[in-house]
């Protein structure tokens, strides 16, 4: 027996307060705004195709699929919607663009601007704006502009005079080539990629440069397509099944290293440890921006890889290359932590025959890391046009990434009391 219409609308609201209630709960939805939003809008309606529950769950709801079965559009995880939206600080009245579609979050930003306000929601993929013009008019949002077209080249007529006054982008994207769309005092918030780590950052538009002034959110996003994909230029070490990824910075040559994985490596010992459960991808950013030569290295899941201890298997780990030799980000368990869940060392491994020097000059950022910048407050970033005034740049400036349409800098405050000098810049609570 199917349930009635009725029933079905009674159990999507029931399910509905019920996502919003743990979302205030964990400090996800901070305003009335968005909580409205999220009471509001129907989120089942844009994921017809699944079960009820499943549309509430705190979680991803992919919509499209690739040929090789990646997932090229979703529904994004509400926690991290909210979180976006609460950084992108929209008003009544607000112009706003939405770079990735699918329906939902155009629609939670419509009820955010409100009938005097304006949404564009823009994705390359006509199957996924054709969803989006299906579902939004029928869940009351038909005031929408719906744009199917490339973010890298956005259309000079989507953009009103004196720009967006807030631009959220929805797709891991590589680099911000929207400042000029962006009104002057405007917000946008991206999730940007940084030498492959993913980061949701809320950033302010003064006198055309970006500045972020909040903490960033570890996140995952479908990848951007079009001419602003990104490209890992990755390298395979011949004979190794090891893969190494320059994704900002220079790709350095591998054939020589191949050498140097067929022995054992030394290991240099940190003392820096890390809880089970505990972040650190703003230890690896850090070092991304710290390191010359950095890179990330995956190794095949079927190789022969009994050299690397152990090989990575789900995030590529933080490298630096030097010649022949290279050295690896690696953790070592050493006892079971106050809450059973491990505690363990961050090491390195260093290859070849100066491996154990490339590991020193790692384990010595990771020391300064640890001493100057773990748990200060959030790095901070800046993201100017290449083409602003500014001083000539380097082949490795610390702690900026050199992108097509901006230069990003990311800047790490000293924790308090530190003596270190904030030139060599440390670490981030991320929510």
């Amino acid at each position: 027996m199917t349930s009635s219409p009725a029933t079905e609308l009674g159990d999507a609201s029931k399910l509905r307060h019920q996502l919003v209630e743990r979302l205030r709960a964990d400090s996800h939805i901070r305003s009335a705004a968005v909580e409205h939003a999220f009471r509001t809008v129907p989120r089942h309606a844009f994921a017809p195709e699944i079960p009820l529950p499943a549309a509430y769950a705190n979680d991803i709801v992919p919509t499209r699929h690739s040929h090789d079965g990646r997932v090229t559009s979703s529904i994004s995880a509400p926690w991290l919607q909210a979180e976006m939206l609460e950084a992108a600080r929209i008003r009544a009245g607000h112009r706003v663009l939405e770079i990735g579609s699918g329906g939902y979050n155009a629609a939670l930003l419509a009820q955010l601007v409100g009938p005097t306000g304006h949404i564009t929601t823009l994705d390359i993929d006509p199957a996924v704006t054709d969803r989006a013009r299906r579902f939004l008019p029928q869940a009351g949002y038909d005031q929408v502009s719906v744009v199917t077209a490339d973010a890298e080249h956005l259309p000079a007529s989507v953009v009103p005079d004196g720009g967006f006054d807030a631009i959220v982008v929805t797709v891991d994207t590589w680099d911000l080539p929207w400042i000029d769309a962006l009104a002057e005092g405007g917000r946008l918030v991206a999730p940007l990629r940084l030498h492959g780590y993913h980061w949701a950052i809320g950033l302010t538009k003064n006198n055309g440069t970006l500045h972020s002034d909040e903490p960033l959110i570890i996140c995952g996003f479908v990848a951007m397509q079009g001419d602003g994909a990104w490209t890992s230029n990755r390298r395979t070490v011949p004979g190794t099944g090891i893969h190494l990824s320059w994704e900002d910075g220079t790709p350095l040559p591998v054939d020589q290293l191949a050498p140097a994985l067929t022995r054992e490596p030394t290991v240099t010992r940190t003392n820096v440890t890390v809880g089970g459960q505990e972040p650190f991808d703003a230890l690896t950013l850090y070092l991304a921006g710290a390191l010359p030569g950095f890179c990330r290295l995956e190794a095949d899941p079927e190789g022969d890889n009994k050299l690397l201890h152990p090989p990575p298997k789900h995030w590529p780990a933080a490298t630096i290359v030097r010649g022949s030799s290279l050295a690896q980000l690696a953790t070592e368990r050493i006892g079971d932590g106050d809450d059973g869940k491990g505690r363990y060392e961050f090491v390195i491994h260093g290859y070849g025959d100066h491996g154990h020097r490339s590991a020193q000059e790692m384990a010595q950022q990771v020391q300064y890391w640890q001493l100057n910048h773990r748990g200060a407050r959030c790095p901070l970033i800046t993201a100017r046009p290449t083409a602003a005034p500014g001083p000539a740049g380097t082949d490795h400036e610390p702690h900026v990434f050199a992108k097509k349409h901006t230069r990003i800098t990311v800047d790490w405050p000293l924790v308090p009391g530190s003596t270190a000098r904030p030139t060599n810049p440390g670490s981030c609570d991320t929510r």
